[in-house]
């Protein structure tokens, strides 16, 4: 039978799912996240950690590793925002991931969340109406093409695909 500590961890893990699907629900509507879901995930992770660390699951060294992935990873989210390719939530949430990925799984949160993207992509190509739809040149190619994309839903997959990987072990 798993440990109070192993069972606490796995229900912050489900949280984290909830709290991802909702980032993901809200940008598909509103092509926005809110700050307090970013905040949320990085409090998580701060008890998620904190529980580790009494139970020796994990190290000191992989928080500060964790920590700086997410320092990372938030850094190339601000150029890309200044590039006009992430929104300002989908930054603040694919951090916010990072420190749950930490360095043993950021390459499989940015693999997942490209892939996801991708499809996200090719569903704004082939119509799908994604976001908060402006009714004037959605009908053409060139009017999606400059449309803006919720990537929070493809964050939310890469963090999901993490969740999943940190629950099985």
């Amino acid at each position: 039978m798993p440990d109070l500590a192993t069972l606490f961890q796995t229900g912050c893990l489900i949280v984290l799912a909830g709290l991802l699907l909702a980032a993901a629900w809200q940008d598909l509507r509103t092509l926005h996240i809110a700050n307090g879901l970013s905040i949320a995930i990085a409090a998580l992770f701060g008890i998620w950690a904190l529980v580790g660390l009494s139970e020796g699951v994990y190290s000191a060294t992989t928080l500060g590793m964790a920590i700086g992935c997410a320092a990372v990873l938030f850094g190339l989210g601000v150029a890309a925002f200044a590039g006009g390719m992430l929104g300002g939530g989908d930054v603040k949430l694919l951090a916010g991931m990072g420190l749950f990925a930490g360095p043993a799984l950021v390459v499989d949160l940015l693999l997942v969340t490209a892939v996801a993207g991708g499809v996200l992509g090719l569903a704004v190509l082939a119509g799908v109406p994604l976001g908060s739809v402006s009714g004037q040149g959605e009908a053409t190619l060139r009017g999606r093409l400059r449309g803006r994309i919720p990537y929070g839903p493809a964050i939310a997959a890469g963090g999901l695909w993490v969740a999943t990987k940190l629950a099985i072990g």
